[in-house]
């Protein structure tokens, strides 16, 4: 399981004040610069009530339970609807008798609790009330699913409405994206005309793997790139046992590859500003909303999902400099 030091200081040779283990939640006071441990790229420490934790482990996240829904809206393809994790975590119960999706195989396999994380994004499609009085939605996806479903504590969700997907700027026309992948910089700009509107860090492909080879299969694709497809969710999986990865979820997704290559929230790292995807653009949750009202094509919380043909949408442009 995993791990994270409390250093007394901002730094890796700090004194130890203790350990704290995966999914643990702390008080995030502050970030800081310090020093970058070897073979890291960021400097930013997380400033806590009891010490110093390197901000790459940390996830920033909120506390914010919600008040269960009983009657579900309808839908294009009948009762449900879109919603957010807005609490640390969520345990989940699967309905299905056995795991479809390698990720739930995993946890179950090493005999971990299945959970949801903050800020991801799922189906909901029904809704009943527990033995002790709780109300627990029904969960699963809609697109990319393997067809796994679970129950959770309503409490955990707040429903998405429908002016969260209304664009941004749709009269403007001279729209487009700036990937800048190399690895010092890893930044994303939005521009209308020559004007810069929004930038944020984001994590591109990985160059290095663990041992520290150069790894090209999951570089970015560099050149330029029209948006082809937008979902609000989407599970995404790829390569292999061992290397590969299976995330449920995954909020804002924006494609603009043919071989599934997008720009997307994330939920399981904080470690903007150095490459580590397995070819997308990794982006902050709310870094990755903005830029999906943003750019084209414009996507209605029904269905959630749109794809177009050529020339497709906002163009986006990955560089190297």
């Amino acid at each position: 399981m995993g791990k994270v030091n409390i250093r007394k200081k901002p730094s890796v040779d700090a004194d130890s004040l203790g350990e704290l283990y995966e999914d643990a939640v702390v008080i995030w006071l502050r970030e800081v610069i310090g020093e970058a441990p070897l073979g890291r790229q960021s400097r930013r420490w997380v400033e806590t009530p009891d010490g110093y934790i390197y901000a790459p482990s940390l996830q920033p996240v909120k506390n914010q339970p919600n008040q269960p829904i009983t009657d579900l809206p309808m839908s294009s393809i009948g009762r449900g609807m879109w919603v957010e994790v807005t609490i640390p975590h969520t345990q989940i119960f699967l309905e299905n008798r056995s795991p479809a999706s390698p990720w739930l195989k995993y946890t179950i396999e090493y005999n971990t609790v299945p959970r949801l994380y903050y800020s991801q994004i799922l189906w909901v499609d029904d809704v009943r009330t527990n033995s002790q009085g709780q109300i627990l939605y029904r969960v699963n996806e809609r697109f990319g699913s393997y067809g796994d479903v679970f129950w959770a504590a309503a409490e955990a969700f707040r429903p998405l409405k429908p002016e969260e997907l209304e664009p941004i700027h749709p009269e403007v026309e001279n729209k487009r994206i700036v990937v800048d992948v190399t690895p010092t910089r890893q930044i994303l700009s939005c521009y209308e005309g020559r004007s810069e509107v929004f930038s944020c860090l984001i994590s591109s492909g990985a160059i290095w793997n663990a041992a520290g080879e150069i790894v090209e299969a999951w570089r970015t694709p560099l050149g330029s790139h029209p948006i082809w497809r937008k979902s609000i969710s989407i599970h995404m999986s790829g390569g292999q046992t061992g290397t590969g990865y299976d995330l449920p979820g995954v909020a804002w997704t924006t494609l603009f590859t043919g071989e599934g290559v997008a720009i997307h929230s994330t939920f399981w790292h904080n470690d903007f500003g150095t490459p580590r995807s397995r070819g997308c653009i990794n982006c902050a949750p709310e870094d990755a909303h903005f830029i999906f009202r943003w750019t084209t094509p414009i996507v209605p919380l029904d269905p959630g999902d749109v794809q177009v043909g050529m020339p497709g949408g906002t163009i986006v442009d990955v560089i190297e400099k």
